[in-house]
């Protein structure tokens, strides 16, 4: 069923697409300290073992449709260990280079059930196939649903490059109690020319995601001609989930590994610090009910309050002395780190490391205007600004397969095969300009529509972070980390500034010509507050991801 892949074996006559390149890490892994499951290459679910396989069987490739019109290519995982099943053929768009997985599966001898906990299907439902779509093809491809046994569900899709039914062992149904709902993630493909409710493939992720969340994903996807999800994914079952997670040693060689280093403007004013420097330096605890006498915070954070909700009674601030206050918004990379959260996502398949970043001040924002660029005044500037980058790392190798780059109010994933390295694995991350928004190339992101929009500007400079340098772990909650008082606080970072947005609209509008005037006011009302940067933030803890996954 089509060629292995060797990826240099190209496609007919067809230019060359970047999935005919197979992507490795520029480095090969290291060897990880012993101790736990972890990095193991299988995982124990309870009623199932599972290891994850990357390499494939090409089966069948559209050269049309999808991301960048370059089509996609579908693929088996091959080969499997001896004993474990394939649960769904694996597919990916073929604008970028071939990198991923899919699930085998092998039933656990110790299960209780009468039930075997995988089984045949009974038949295959012909979902789509491309005999009457005209687009650059090689062949014709069959996408076929297993028709689950009775108290089992369908793992993944059948791909083949004949319209004959595939085998009933070809593939392999779950029992249900083993089995997670799932939802479509990112775009893979559709035929040229197609609608977003018309055929369309996609990948799946869990619908439940978080530290307590079960789903475990498979890597297969669905092939959704508009009606119901058919598809499950997997559910960590295993009585005792994160044995397969990384010990201390583990971590620290994880970090030595993967550690971004982030860089910073060439015009960055505002730069990180360690929160202990932020607080020996002369920061305030404020208290609404006694604003006239705010209290010098201990090293540790111990006298901030502890817990309860963000209700305004209590926020931090810069020191009163002008001078002081001046030189602690500059923030002292020497002695900034990097606190790490470790978090168990994914059923426990994958590790994240949310790296956190402390900036004890967040510089004035910058518009774009047409051919405009122009100083927002006050607008953006807060008090204390807490960034983050997250690590997602495979529990089956210890191979890193994607980050996560927080921006304002939301972020998004990269996968390993995107980003720029340096020093072997380490990624390479960018600090835009004042707003501290994390990005993984150097260059301009515009915040707005069209061309006018709120300046992200990164590049690279001789002041740069190396995580990995001053990394303290903050919290891993299945550790039993012993957290620092600070982390429980609350409340705002920074007091809530106080000035008229319109005021500092004015001051803008002023060097605009009278047609951009009005456009520029509707669009910065527009923005939401963490751009407008009207208070501090709250800490890492009281982020919706801290115990969920990252927000896109």
């Amino acid at each position: 069923m089509g060629n292995c892949l060797s990826l240099s074996c190209s496609t007919k006559n067809i230019m060359a697409n970047p999935i005919e390149t197979t992507f490795k890490l520029p480095s090969p892994l290291p060897s990880w300290p012993s101790g736990s499951g972890f990095a193991n290459g299988i995982i124990h679910l309870g009623g199932l073992q599972v290891c994850q396989i990357s390499s494939f069987n090409e089966v069948w490739a559209t050269h049309e449709g999808g991301p960048d019109n370059l089509g996609a290519t579908f693929f088996e995982p091959s080969p499997l260990p001896q004993g474990f099943y394939m649960l769904g053929c694996y597919s990916q768009p073929n604008n970028k280079p071939l990198f991923g997985w899919a699930l085998a599966a092998k039933a656990d001898d110790h299960s209780s059930s009468p039930w075997p906990a995988l089984q045949q299907p009974v038949d295959y439902t012909l979902v789509w196939s491309s005999e009457s779509v005209k687009m650059k093809k090689d062949g014709d491809g069959y996408l076929w649903l297993p028709t689950a046994p009775e108290r089992y569900a369908a793992i993944g899709h059948v791909v083949t490059s004949s319209p004959e039914k595939p085998s009933l062992d070809k593939i392999r149904c779950v029992r249900s109690d083993l089995t997670d709902q799932c939802e479509a993630d990112s775009w893979i493909w559709g035929p040229p020319g197609g609608t977003i409710d018309g055929f369309n493939v996609y990948s799946l992720t869990p619908s439940n995601r978080g530290i307590q969340a079960m789903g475990v994903p498979v890597g297969t996807f669905l092939a959704s001609n508009g009606k119901a999800n058919n598809i499950a994914c997997l559910k960590n079952n295993n009585t005792q989930p994160n044995t397969c997670m990384p010990n201390q040693s583990q971590i620290h060689a994880i970090l030595q590994a993967y550690a971004p280093f982030i860089y910073f403007h060439p015009d960055e004013a505002y730069l990180p610090s360690s929160v202990g420097w932020f607080f020996t330096n002369g920061a305030l605890l404020y208290n609404k009910q006694d604003v006239k006498n705010p209290v010098p915070i201990e090293p540790t954070g111990s006298n901030l309050p502890q817990g309860g909700s963000n209700d305004g009674a209590y926020w931090l601030d810069l020191p009163v002395d002008q001078a002081a206050k001046e030189r602690v918004k500059k923030g002292d990379l020497v002695d900034a780190e990097a606190y790490l959260h470790i978090k168990p996502m994914l059923g426990s398949t994958f590790t994240d490391i949310a790296i956190w970043v402390f900036y004890p001040f967040n510089g004035p924002a910058r518009a774009k205007v047409e051919f405009f660029n122009v100083s927002l005044g006050k607008i953006g500037e807060h008090v204390g600004d807490w960034e983050h980058v997250t690590l997602r790392v495979s529990n089956f190798t210890g191979q890193l397969w994607s980050v996560y780059f927080s921006e304002h109010s939301g972020g998004i994933w990269v996968d390993a095969s995107g980003l720029e390295f340096q020093n072997g694995n380490k990624p390479v991350t960018y600090a835009s300009l004042h707003g501290h928004a994390f990005y993984s190339k150097p260059g301009l992101v515009l915040q707005g529509n069209g061309s006018i929009g709120i300046r992200n500007d990164t590049a690279k400079s001789k002041m740069v972070m190396d995580s990995g340098l001053r990394p303290s772990i903050i919290a891993a909650e299945y550790l039993g980390i012993i957290e620092p008082p600070w982390l429980n606080y609350s409340s705002k970072w920074g007091p809530k500034i106080s000035y008229q947005i319109s005021d500092e609209i004015k001051k803008v509008e002023k060097l605009l010509p009278g047609k951009l005037k009005t456009v520029f006011d509707k669009f910065i009302k527009s923005l939401p507050d963490e751009v407008l940067g009207e208070e501090g933030p709250t800490g890492p803890k009281m982020k919706n991801n801290w115990n969920g996954d990252e927000v896109v």
